[in-house]
Protein backbone atom coordinates (compact mmCIF):
# COMPACT_ATOMS: atom_id res chain seq x y z
CA UNK A 1 0.00 0.00 0.00
CA UNK A 2 0.83 3.71 -0.20
CA UNK A 3 2.75 5.38 2.36
CA UNK A 4 0.05 6.74 4.92
CA UNK A 5 -0.61 10.75 4.76
CA UNK A 6 0.41 11.86 8.32
CA UNK A 7 -0.72 15.32 7.29
CA UNK A 8 -4.64 14.83 9.36
CA UNK A 9 -2.95 13.16 12.42
CA UNK A 10 -0.31 16.25 12.27
CA UNK A 11 -2.77 18.83 12.54
CA UNK A 12 -5.13 16.64 14.84
CA UNK A 13 -1.71 16.97 17.43
CA UNK A 14 -1.06 20.37 16.52
CA UNK A 15 -4.36 21.35 17.01
CA UNK A 16 -3.57 20.31 21.04
CA UNK A 17 -0.09 21.89 21.21
CA UNK A 18 -1.96 24.89 23.31
CA UNK A 19 -4.93 25.31 25.51
CA UNK A 20 -8.35 25.67 24.00
CA UNK A 21 -11.20 24.13 22.31
CA UNK A 22 -9.89 20.50 21.09
CA UNK A 23 -13.64 19.70 19.51
CA UNK A 24 -13.18 20.36 16.47
CA UNK A 25 -10.08 18.58 15.96
CA UNK A 26 -11.68 15.36 17.12
CA UNK A 27 -14.88 15.85 15.13
CA UNK A 28 -12.30 16.20 11.95
CA UNK A 29 -10.06 13.43 12.42
CA UNK A 30 -11.93 10.75 13.79
CA UNK A 31 -14.77 8.79 11.21
CA UNK A 32 -18.03 9.55 12.28
CA UNK A 33 -18.31 5.76 13.39
CA UNK A 34 -14.91 5.09 14.63
CA UNK A 35 -14.44 2.68 17.08
CA UNK A 36 -12.32 4.12 20.32
CA UNK A 37 -10.92 2.07 23.29
CA UNK A 38 -9.59 4.17 26.37
CA UNK A 39 -7.83 2.31 29.30
CA UNK A 40 -10.17 1.78 32.15
CA UNK A 41 -12.33 3.47 33.88
CA UNK A 42 -13.38 4.74 30.15
CA UNK A 43 -13.10 1.67 27.63
CA UNK A 44 -15.02 1.89 24.80
CA UNK A 45 -16.27 5.37 24.31
CA UNK A 46 -18.73 6.51 21.88
CA UNK A 47 -16.22 7.83 18.78
CA UNK A 48 -13.93 10.58 18.47
CA UNK A 49 -16.65 12.96 20.40
CA UNK A 50 -16.67 10.72 22.87
CA UNK A 51 -12.96 10.31 23.52
CA UNK A 52 -13.20 14.32 23.21
CA UNK A 53 -16.58 14.24 26.05
CA UNK A 54 -15.62 11.50 27.99
CA UNK A 55 -11.81 11.83 28.62
CA UNK A 56 -9.94 14.98 26.85
CA UNK A 57 -12.64 17.51 28.18
CA UNK A 58 -12.94 16.79 31.81
CA UNK A 59 -8.94 16.33 32.22
CA UNK A 60 -8.98 20.01 30.36
CA UNK A 61 -11.35 21.23 33.54
CA UNK A 62 -8.82 19.51 35.88
CA UNK A 63 -5.85 20.14 34.04
CA UNK A 64 -5.53 24.43 33.31
CA UNK A 65 -3.96 25.07 30.03
CA UNK A 66 -3.71 21.52 29.00
CA UNK A 67 -1.91 21.10 26.41
CA UNK A 68 -0.24 18.04 24.55
CA UNK A 69 3.64 17.43 24.18
CA UNK A 70 4.39 14.85 21.68
CA UNK A 71 7.55 13.07 21.87
CA UNK A 72 7.10 10.28 19.02
CA UNK A 73 5.21 9.98 16.48
CA UNK A 74 5.41 6.60 13.89
CA UNK A 75 3.35 5.40 11.00
CA UNK A 76 3.45 2.33 9.36
CA UNK A 77 1.40 -0.78 7.74
CA UNK A 78 0.31 -3.78 9.33
CA UNK A 79 -2.08 -6.70 8.09
CA UNK A 80 -2.75 -4.65 4.94
CA UNK A 81 -4.25 -1.39 7.20
CA UNK A 82 -2.64 1.53 7.66
CA UNK A 83 -1.55 2.84 11.36
CA UNK A 84 -0.06 6.36 13.04
CA UNK A 85 0.75 6.05 16.66
CA UNK A 86 2.12 8.69 19.18
CA UNK A 87 3.24 9.11 22.46
CA UNK A 88 3.71 12.08 25.22
CA UNK A 89 2.62 13.94 27.80
CA UNK A 90 -0.72 16.08 28.50
CA UNK A 91 0.64 18.75 30.55
CA UNK A 92 -1.31 21.46 32.94
CA UNK A 93 -1.69 22.79 36.38
CA UNK A 94 -3.78 19.56 38.32
CA UNK A 95 -6.19 22.28 39.73
CA UNK A 96 -9.22 20.35 40.21
CA UNK A 97 -9.34 16.49 40.96
CA UNK A 98 -9.98 14.19 38.23
CA UNK A 99 -10.85 10.88 38.73
CA UNK A 100 -11.10 10.87 42.40
CA UNK A 101 -7.26 11.59 42.51
CA UNK A 102 -7.26 14.91 44.28
CA UNK A 103 -5.67 17.77 43.07
CA UNK A 104 -2.29 19.35 43.59
CA UNK A 105 -2.51 22.86 42.41
CA UNK A 106 1.01 22.33 40.68
CA UNK A 107 2.49 21.40 37.38
CA UNK A 108 1.43 17.82 36.57
CA UNK A 109 1.80 15.43 33.57
CA UNK A 110 -0.30 12.68 32.50
CA UNK A 111 1.53 10.13 29.90
CA UNK A 112 -0.55 9.15 26.84
CA UNK A 113 0.26 6.63 24.22
CA UNK A 114 -2.27 6.12 21.07
CA UNK A 115 -2.90 3.84 18.06
CA UNK A 116 -4.94 5.20 14.92
CA UNK A 117 -5.92 2.93 12.19
CA UNK A 118 -6.76 4.95 9.09
CA UNK A 119 -8.61 5.04 6.16
CA UNK A 120 -9.05 8.06 3.78
CA UNK A 121 -7.61 9.99 6.19
CA UNK A 122 -9.59 9.49 8.83
CA UNK A 123 -9.29 7.29 12.27
CA UNK A 124 -12.28 4.67 11.81
CA UNK A 125 -10.22 2.26 15.28
CA UNK A 126 -8.15 3.79 18.14
CA UNK A 127 -6.61 2.51 21.19
CA UNK A 128 -5.81 5.44 23.83
CA UNK A 129 -3.23 4.48 26.65
CA UNK A 130 -2.95 6.37 29.55
CA UNK A 131 -0.95 6.04 33.04
CA UNK A 132 -3.11 7.01 35.14
CA UNK A 133 -1.11 5.12 37.92
CA UNK A 134 1.63 7.60 36.85
CA UNK A 135 -0.06 10.24 38.24
CA UNK A 136 -1.17 8.77 41.17
CA UNK A 137 2.47 8.81 42.28
CA UNK A 138 3.31 12.27 41.15
CA UNK A 139 0.02 13.25 43.34
CA UNK A 140 1.93 10.95 46.27
CA UNK A 141 -1.81 9.28 46.02
CA UNK A 142 -0.85 5.98 44.70
CA UNK A 143 -2.60 3.41 47.43
CA UNK A 144 -0.48 -0.24 45.85
CA UNK A 145 3.10 -1.01 48.03
CA UNK A 146 4.38 -3.93 45.99
CA UNK A 147 5.97 -4.12 42.97
CA UNK A 148 6.50 -7.08 40.75
CA UNK A 149 10.59 -7.06 40.85
CA UNK A 150 12.93 -7.03 43.40
CA UNK A 151 12.50 -3.37 43.66
CA UNK A 152 10.58 -0.73 41.83
CA UNK A 153 12.55 1.14 39.72
CA UNK A 154 12.47 4.71 38.63
CA UNK A 155 9.34 6.68 39.29
CA UNK A 156 8.72 10.10 37.36
CA UNK A 157 8.59 11.92 33.98
CA UNK A 158 9.52 10.04 31.40
CA UNK A 159 11.70 11.51 28.69
CA UNK A 160 11.52 11.30 24.92
CA UNK A 161 14.69 9.25 22.71
CA UNK A 162 17.64 10.22 23.65
CA UNK A 163 18.12 10.80 20.25
CA UNK A 164 15.76 13.85 19.78
CA UNK A 165 14.02 12.63 16.72
CA UNK A 166 10.85 10.47 17.72
CA UNK A 167 8.72 12.94 15.28
CA UNK A 168 8.76 10.97 12.21
CA UNK A 169 6.70 13.27 9.65
CA UNK A 170 7.61 11.86 6.56
CA UNK A 171 7.97 8.00 5.48
CA UNK A 172 11.38 6.37 6.60
CA UNK A 173 13.44 4.26 4.76
CA UNK A 174 11.26 0.98 4.54
CA UNK A 175 14.50 -1.28 4.25
CA UNK A 176 15.37 0.28 8.03
CA UNK A 177 11.87 0.35 9.17
CA UNK A 178 11.57 -3.81 7.99
CA UNK A 179 14.85 -4.48 9.84
CA UNK A 180 13.92 -2.47 12.86
CA UNK A 181 10.59 -4.55 12.95
CA UNK A 182 12.10 -7.90 12.49
CA UNK A 183 14.10 -7.02 15.20
CA UNK A 184 11.78 -6.09 18.16
CA UNK A 185 9.44 -9.28 16.54
CA UNK A 186 12.62 -12.04 17.40
CA UNK A 187 13.18 -10.47 20.29
CA UNK A 188 9.59 -10.38 21.91
CA UNK A 189 9.75 -14.07 21.00
CA UNK A 190 12.43 -14.39 23.38
CA UNK A 191 10.63 -13.31 26.17
CA UNK A 192 9.80 -15.54 28.75
CA UNK A 193 12.24 -18.34 27.39
CA UNK A 194 15.20 -20.06 29.96
CA UNK A 195 17.58 -18.78 28.53
CA UNK A 196 16.69 -15.22 28.62
CA UNK A 197 16.88 -15.38 24.62
CA UNK A 198 15.50 -11.77 24.86
CA UNK A 199 19.23 -10.20 25.90
CA UNK A 200 21.26 -10.25 22.48
CA UNK A 201 19.00 -7.57 21.03
CA UNK A 202 19.49 -5.10 23.71
CA UNK A 203 22.39 -2.51 24.45
CA UNK A 204 23.71 -3.40 28.32
CA UNK A 205 22.55 0.26 29.18
CA UNK A 206 19.69 0.11 27.51
CA UNK A 207 16.67 2.02 29.39
CA UNK A 208 13.23 0.65 29.85
CA UNK A 209 10.46 3.22 30.56
CA UNK A 210 8.02 0.87 32.48
CA UNK A 211 4.38 2.09 33.72
CA UNK A 212 4.40 4.04 36.75
CA UNK A 213 3.23 1.28 38.40
CA UNK A 214 6.38 -0.85 37.53
CA UNK A 215 8.75 2.25 36.88
CA UNK A 216 11.84 2.72 35.00
CA UNK A 217 15.01 1.06 35.24
CA UNK A 218 18.78 1.70 33.19
CA UNK A 219 20.88 -1.09 32.41
CA UNK A 220 19.75 -5.05 31.12
CA UNK A 221 20.48 -6.27 34.54
CA UNK A 222 18.61 -3.39 36.26
CA UNK A 223 15.84 -4.65 33.67
CA UNK A 224 16.30 -8.55 34.29
CA UNK A 225 15.63 -7.79 38.16
CA UNK A 226 12.37 -6.75 37.35
CA UNK A 227 10.80 -8.67 34.18
CA UNK A 228 12.35 -11.82 35.35
CA UNK A 229 10.20 -11.76 38.62
CA UNK A 230 7.36 -10.43 36.36
CA UNK A 231 7.45 -13.34 34.28
CA UNK A 232 7.60 -15.86 36.85
CA UNK A 233 4.44 -14.24 38.81
CA UNK A 234 1.94 -15.61 36.24
CA UNK A 235 2.10 -18.99 34.91
CA UNK A 236 2.33 -19.26 30.91
CA UNK A 237 3.28 -15.73 31.01
CA UNK A 238 3.02 -15.09 27.28
CA UNK A 239 1.67 -12.29 24.82
CA UNK A 240 1.21 -10.21 21.83
CA UNK A 241 0.35 -12.62 18.69
CA UNK A 242 2.72 -15.13 20.28
CA UNK A 243 -0.05 -17.94 18.87
CA UNK A 244 -1.65 -18.72 22.57
CA UNK A 245 -5.39 -17.69 21.17
CA UNK A 246 -5.66 -15.15 23.95
CA UNK A 247 -3.46 -12.31 22.95
CA UNK A 248 -2.97 -11.02 19.74
CA UNK A 249 -1.38 -7.66 18.52
CA UNK A 250 -3.51 -4.91 16.85
CA UNK A 251 -0.49 -3.46 15.40
CA UNK A 252 3.14 -4.11 15.14
CA UNK A 253 5.06 -1.93 12.54
CA UNK A 254 8.66 -0.51 12.06
CA UNK A 255 9.32 3.16 10.72
CA UNK A 256 12.78 4.11 10.76
CA UNK A 257 14.79 3.18 13.76
CA UNK A 258 11.45 2.94 15.48
CA UNK A 259 8.96 0.02 16.41
CA UNK A 260 5.38 0.00 17.68
CA UNK A 261 3.14 -2.35 18.93
CA UNK A 262 -0.13 -2.69 20.94
CA UNK A 263 -2.74 -5.28 21.95
CA UNK A 264 -5.58 -5.27 23.66
CA UNK A 265 -5.28 -7.67 25.24
CA UNK A 266 -1.49 -8.24 24.95
CA UNK A 267 -0.34 -10.09 27.96
CA UNK A 268 -2.20 -13.11 29.81
CA UNK A 269 -1.03 -15.58 32.21
CA UNK A 270 -2.52 -16.74 35.53
CA UNK A 271 -1.45 -15.18 38.78
CA UNK A 272 0.57 -17.41 41.00
CA UNK A 273 2.41 -15.32 43.19
CA UNK A 274 1.13 -11.87 45.04
CA UNK A 275 0.99 -8.84 42.76
CA UNK A 276 0.43 -5.26 43.52
CA UNK A 277 -0.32 -5.99 46.46
CA UNK A 278 -2.67 -8.86 45.57
CA UNK A 279 -2.70 -12.19 46.49
CA UNK A 280 -1.83 -15.36 44.45
CA UNK A 281 -5.54 -15.77 43.07
CA UNK A 282 -5.05 -18.60 40.59
CA UNK A 283 -6.81 -16.40 37.95
CA UNK A 284 -5.95 -15.93 34.19
CA UNK A 285 -4.99 -12.43 33.49
CA UNK A 286 -5.76 -10.18 30.60
CA UNK A 287 -3.11 -6.93 30.08
CA UNK A 288 -3.92 -4.45 27.45
CA UNK A 289 -0.11 -3.58 26.88
CA UNK A 290 1.51 -1.26 24.02
CA UNK A 291 5.03 -0.41 23.66
CA UNK A 292 7.86 1.72 21.56
CA UNK A 293 11.56 1.11 20.68
CA UNK A 294 14.17 3.09 19.24
CA UNK A 295 17.25 1.21 17.77
CA UNK A 296 20.92 2.10 17.00
CA UNK A 297 22.47 -0.41 14.77
CA UNK A 298 22.05 -3.73 16.04
CA UNK A 299 20.74 -3.09 19.13
CA UNK A 300 17.56 -1.92 20.68
CA UNK A 301 18.50 0.99 23.13
CA UNK A 302 14.91 2.67 24.21
CA UNK A 303 11.54 1.20 24.67
CA UNK A 304 8.37 3.30 26.73
CA UNK A 305 5.96 0.73 27.60
CA UNK A 306 2.65 1.02 29.00
CA UNK A 307 0.12 -1.24 30.72
CA UNK A 308 -3.25 -0.67 31.83
CA UNK A 309 -2.47 -1.11 35.08
CA UNK A 310 -6.47 -0.16 37.31
CA UNK A 311 -7.95 -2.77 34.48
CA UNK A 312 -5.63 -5.46 35.32
CA UNK A 313 -6.05 -4.91 39.09
CA UNK A 314 -10.01 -4.97 38.15
CA UNK A 315 -9.55 -8.73 37.47
CA UNK A 316 -7.96 -9.46 40.51
CA UNK A 317 -11.05 -7.82 42.48
CA UNK A 318 -9.47 -4.16 43.36
CA UNK A 319 -10.96 -0.99 42.22
CA UNK A 320 -8.08 1.39 42.09
CA UNK A 321 -11.20 4.17 41.87
CA UNK A 322 -13.12 3.05 44.59
CA UNK A 323 -10.18 2.33 46.48
CA UNK A 324 -8.89 5.99 46.59
CA UNK A 325 -12.59 7.60 46.49
CA UNK A 326 -12.38 6.47 49.89
CA UNK A 327 -12.10 9.23 52.48
CA UNK A 328 -8.41 9.15 54.32
CA UNK A 329 -8.62 7.74 57.32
Amino acid sequence: MESLDRKPFLKFTAAQRHPGNFRPAFDAFFAPSAQVNVVHPFNEVAGGLGLHDHVIAPLANSFDGLFRRDDIVMAGEFNGQGWISATGYFVGRFSRDWLGIRATDELAYLRFGEFHCMQDGKAVESFVFLDIPELMLAAGQWPITDSPGKTRGFTGMIQGPASHDGILTTPQDPAEGARSYRMVTEMLAGLATENEAWRPYWHNNMVWYGPGAFGSFVGIESFASFQLPFEATFEGWSGGSAGNGMTAHFTRYGDGNYVCSGGWPSLTGVQMKSFLDQPASGKRVFMRVCDWWRREGDLLVENWVFVDIPHVLLQLGYDLFAEIAEPAA
